[in-house]
Parts: C-alpha cells; structure tokens; sequence
C-alpha cells in the first residue's frame, strides 16, 4: 500500500465471463473499480440534478444556486467561444464539464480516480476530435480543409504550414488526454508520496534520542499533503474547465472553418 501507483491499478470488482467479439476476440466485460467510480460519479450528477429540479423557486435556494450557475457557466462559454451556434454544442460540453468535475472531485474522497487512467481521459478526447470531424465536414463540407491552410499563407510555404496543421489537429486528441490524465495522475502520486513521508519519518521518531527530530519533518510534510490537496481540489476543476474550454475551441474551429 506504500507504493504511490498502487491507487491507480484496474481491479475486477464483478467478475463476468469475456465475450467473443466477432473481429476484436475475447473482451473482457467484467465490472472494474473505474467502471464503479465512473457508475458513482455520473449517479452523483443525476441525484443532484434530480433533487435541483424537483421543486424549482422563483428564489431559489442553494443547491438550485449551484445548478443554475455551472448550466449559465458553461452555457455562457459555449457562446462566448463559438458563438450563437455554441448553444447546439452546450449539451455536450455541459455532459463532459459536469462528469470530469464529479469524477475528478470523486477522486479526492476515494481510493481511486478514473480521470487518472489515461483510457478514460482518451475516450472523452477521441468523442471530442470525431464530434469536430463530423461537425466539420456537415457544416462545411469539403470547406472544412480550409482548415488546414489558414488564409493570407504564400503559396510557397503551403508545402510547410499544411503538414504542420494537420498534425497539430491531428494530436489535438493526444494533448487533451494527456492533459486531464497527466494532472490528476501527477497530483495524486505528490499527495500519497507526502503522505508516505509522515508515516516513515514518525517511524524514525519512534526510536527516541535524536530520532524525536524526525517529527519536525513529519510535520513539514503533514503541512507539505495539506497544501497539495487544497491544490489538487483547485486542479480538479480546472483540469474539467480546460477540458471544456478546449472542446469550444476546437468546435468552434469546424464551426466557422471557412472563416479560418
């Protein structure tokens, strides 16, 4: 339990037989600690939502106040990024805003993080980067290669700013997941490698004499885990609100992508 990356690791919580996938082979469908973590988070957000929208008030009251303000935050972002057409995308970007912050806060109260799986951080980057493909191409068709080769280049430079953007859009997935599953990753391993150090420096205390000396570091690192957690609570939603705000931006790239 001492081992840092030990809160990370996939274990089976239900086991359930793998099933032969026609092209992909044996796929292992049993119910794992992030398929809970994730089950728990998205119950969270449809608990809260449930009793938010039970019995709205002209005044309302404060949990009515915290709905209403992330549906105007991310409302208010969608628009200001995309524009009138943002509000087709708030759906969607409320979805993935709302599910990463619950996941992310979810994980500084358990054992475990789903965020900080860099499959789960993939997927929510992949569903972004194929919505802007397909955005893309129905808004704008064949347009949407404008893309790649934004207006006023020289002709003599095409052979280099094309290659360039088609690679940076093409990693945009990558760097996003990365991002979110880099952080909390990050964060999380600090906290428990402190944390680590308060329990094996009072060892060393315990010994007496000079070893008592040993508790002043613990305490330094007891105050070390505090302030990595209030950091990590602070991370935890920004990590959820650039996520966001990336997807408005790209979005908004095959929105207007013959302006580009």
């Amino acid at each position: 339990m001492a081992d840092p990356m030990h809160q990370f690791e996939v274990k089976p919580v239900v086991e359930i037989p793998p099933v032969n996938v026609p092209g992909l082979g044996l796929v292992d469908l049993s119910i794992t600690n992030s398929v809970v973590a994730m089950f728990v988070a998205a119950t969270m957000i449809i608990l809260f939502f449930a009793v938010v929208t039970a019995s709205p008030r002209v005044v309302p009251g404060r949990l009515q106040v915290v709905g209403e303000g992330m549906f105007s935050f991310i409302d208010d972002l969608a628009t200001g990024i995309i524009g009138p057409q943002g509000r087709a995308f708030f759906p969607f970007v409320f979805t993935l805003f709302i599910f990463i912050l619950a996941m992310n806060m979810l994980g500084m109260f358990t054992v475990f993080t789903a965020t900080a799986q860099l499959a789960v951080a993939l997927t929510f980057a992949l569903m972004s980067f194929l919505l802007v493909v397909v955005v893309g191409l129905v808004r704008n068709g064949l347009g949407f290669f404008k893309l790649f080769l934004p207006s006023g280049v020289p002709w003599y430079l095409w052979w280099l700013v094309v290659p360039i953007e088609v690679i940076s859009f093409l990693l945009r997935p990558v760097t996003l997941s990365l991002r979110l599953f880099g952080n909390m990753l990050g964060g999380h391993v600090a906290m428990k490698v402190f944390a680590g150090f308060i329990v094996s420096l009072s060892a060393v205390a315990s010994a007496g004499g000079v070893a008592y000396l040993a508790y002043v570091a613990a305490v330094l690192a007891f105050g070390g885990v505090l302030a990595l957690t209030a950091l990590e609570f602070l991370v935890a939603f920004l990590q959820a609100f650039v996520f966001a705000v990336l997807t408005c931006v790209y979005l908004n790239d095959a929105v207007h992508a013959g302006d580009h």
